[in-house]
Order: structure tokens, then sequence, then C-alpha cells
């Protein structure tokens, strides 16, 4: 299959006017300007966990492919009727992998196990502790409706039928119905890889030395594990210095090995915000200013036909960035289409006075029914991020937040995290 189409240039553009981009339309926009860019290969079933279709899964047969029995017991044709009943047993029986050669009569049963297929003229079952032999007959006392402790073919799955859609990312519990459809491999999306980089001078790796001065990277682990979690390829390039070179060399080598560029710091305006300077000279770069806390600056740009997603240096809010935006558009270039989270409207556990103009998102978790937010809301305060179990997001505008009161909860699960 050809290589997917690049992006041009000026996808990200804003159009003329534009100061403060709402979330919603930041969404519509990236929804709109991406699309998948990544080739399509074959993989075996049981490799594919993580994996996105390319193509719909049709069952290759059906499942179960035979009638067959529910319970360890004997099978015979039609119910039974009220009051003893007296049935022909014959001999043999059917199991599982070694089903009846035989048929039955009417007024005949059959030995039967867990699994096996219903033998020729038989369509009920009835349990073993629920019948006695006696002189090679099966006495047993009805009623039994006819099919009973019966498993119907294809009643599951139908031959021919679509399990799964393009798009889907399967789990592991996928990869067990595909297999019961008959399929041994399956047309799936090449990962999305995605470099990951962090610019600053005050930044260390974690565990090296440090002056007080300095800090340590928590962005690039952080956000290395999600893009894993999200079922990427990751490409980790480490910290960048503050010198536009250092920038330069860096997105080029980001270029020639991954399929979209994730950075974080300097993305804003400021004098060391070498990230979104070298990306502004390259004429294709949109500094997105977006109505969110946390956030707002949010540097996209296609450097050498690669996206480059440029996040706010912060850890919150490029943890929030990357859920909000990142994680949406970059499904939809790896193949899954854009998908937004799912919300539980739960009451409030705390009181907030909110202003109007930017959607915000409090870090928050679930106790007793209700949803409890962080302590504080300060952006430099990451213990945050592992204290909450999602994000509560309150719209644009102004709003006095009560006790009791019903507000949307994103839970992390929602965003693909555990």
């Amino acid at each position: 299959m050809s290589a997917p189409s690049k992006l041009s240039n000026d996808c990200f553009a804003l159009p003329a006017g534009v100061h403060w981009t709402p979330v919603s339309e930041a969404l519509r926009l990236l929804e709109q300007r991406l699309q998948c860019c990544v080739p399509v290969e074959q993989s075996a079933v049981e490799d594919s966990d993580g994996r996105i279709l390319a193509h719909a899964v049709i069952a290759a047969r059906s499942h179960p492919p035979c009638a067959n029995s529910a319970v360890d017991g004997y099978a015979f044709a039609g119910g039974l009727q009220a009051g003893a009943q007296s049935l022909q047993l014959r001999d043999g029986r059917s199991a599982a992998g070694e089903a009846f050669k035989g048929r039955l009569l009417p007024g005949q049963a059959l030995r039967i196990l867990t699994g096996a297929a219903l033998p020729g003229g038989a369509d009920t079952v009835v349990l073993q502790e629920d019948v006695r032999i006696d002189d090679g007959r099966l006495q047993v006392t009805g009623p039994l409706k006819a099919g009973a402790n019966a498993r119907a073919a294809g009643e599951d799955m139908q031959q021919g039928a679509q399990i799964f859609p393009a798009g889907h990312q399967l789990r592991p519990e996928d990869l067990g119905v595909i297999a019961a459809a008959g399929l041994g491999e399956v047309s799936v999306f090449k990962p999305l890889k995605v470099a990951v980089i962090s610019t600053g001078a005050e930044l260390r790796a974690p565990g090296q030395a440090a002056r007080v001065d300095q800090i340590f990277d928590a962005n690039r682990p952080m956000l290395c594990a999600v893009l894993r979690r999200w079922g990427m390829e990751v490409v980790d390039l480490g910290i960048v210095p503050d010198e536009a070179a250092a920038v330069r060399a860096a997105l080029d080598r980001a270029k020639d090995c991954a399929d979209v560029i994730m950075t974080s710091g300097g993305a804003s305006a400021g004098d060391e915000d070498h990230m979104s300077a070298v990306l502004r000279a390259s004429g294709g770069m949109a500094l997105w200013r977006i109505a969110v806390k946390p956030g707002r600056p949010l540097a996209l740009c296609v450097w050498g036909g690669v996206p480059v997603f440029g996040l706010p240096g912060n850890p919150v809010a490029a943890f929030v960035c990357t859920l909000i935006f990142a994680r949406p558009a970059l499904l939809q270039l790896a193949g899954a289409g854009f998908q937004v989270p799912q919300a539980l409207h739960m009451p409030a556990a705390f009181s907030k006075t909110k202003k109007a103009g930017r959607r915000e998102y409090l870090r928050a978790r679930l106790r007793d029914g209700a949803a409890h937010v962080f302590a504080s809301e300060g952006s430099g305060r990451v213990s945050g991020l592992s204290w909450a179990e999602g994000l509560v997001e309150l719209p644009e505008a102004a709003a006095e937040i009560k006790p009791g009161q019903t507000v949307c909860f994103l839970p992390y699960a929602s965003f693909g995290l555990p």
C-alpha cells in the first residue's frame, strides 16, 4: 500500500483575526486537518494487542461452529412433557472434539459432555444430575423445554458478520473473539512513532545531580509512558538546551525517525522560548492561544512534513494538554479516528467561583459518589496528577460551584489510562 500523504505546511493556520481559540474550536480544527499518516501491515492475532485495525474484521466462520451442549448430560430430540419419561439410551457418547457419528431417532438419548457437538436428531440436553439410568433406559421427569442446555450454531457470531470496525484499537479480550471467529491475522496500522523532546537549560534527567536552580525533567518520563499506554512507539530524544541550533538539530533528527514530534517547553513567546521561535522561522508554525486552564499556548507546526505538537513546559499543563488535545489528534494520525473522552456527571464535593472566559480542568477523584478536587489549583503542583483519578471539566461560562451541584468528571480511563 502506498504511503499516506503528508500534511501541508500551513495545515494548522488559524483564521485571520483569531486571538483566543475556544477548546471546542481547537478540537474541531484538529479533527478537520489531520488524517492517518501510517501505513498498513498484517499482524498475527496473538501479537495484535493495542494495535489499531486498518480494515474491519469479518468472522471467517460461525461461533460456535455447530450446535453443542452447555452441560454434561444426555442429548435427545424435543422437550419433555410434565411427568415421568423414559428414553432408550444409545451406546457411545459425544465429547468435545469427538462428535458422535450416528443419528438419534425419536425416543432415543445419548450421553454428551460439555462443549460436545449435538448428535444428529437431537436439540435438547438434560443435566446428568436430573436423570437415572435403569436397564439401558434413561428415566427423567419433565417438563423440559426444547433446546434446553444447548447452544445453537452461530449464536455468538455468524460467519461473514463484522466483528470489529476499522479504527478499533484491539484489547486482550478482542484477540480471543477474533481467534474464536477463525482468524489468524488482521490488517492493522503500523504503530504511530512519536519523538519526544524536552527543552530547557534548567532541566536535568531524573537521577542526575542537580543544582538548586535546576529541576528534574518530569515531562519526558510521563509523556513517554502515556504514549506507550496508547499503543504508540516512542523515540526518546532527551533534553535539548535552549539554543536555536540545538533545537533545529533535534527537530531534524526527530523528523527522520518519527511520524509525529512532541515537545514540551519553549512553546510561548518569551526570550528563551527557542522552540516556538525555531518553528515560527520555518514558516508553518501556528501558536494557538487556547482559552484553557491549565495550558494556553500550544505550538503546532509541520517540520519537514512531520507534525509537531509543542506543549507547555509546566508538567500539569503538559499532561492536561496531552489528554485533551494531543490524544485525539494522535489517534486520528494513528488510524483510530478522532476520539473524545466519555464524561461522568457527578455531584461536586467542593466549592469554587469560576470566572468567565476559559475552560478549566481541575485534578479530581471520586470518593463516596462525589467529585473531590485537589487542594491547590497551582499548575506547579505535579503531585496532584497522581493524587487525581481524572479531571473535572468546567465550561467557559462564569459559574458558582457549590457542593452537590452536578459537574462533568473525565476519568483517566476515558483517556485510555488506568
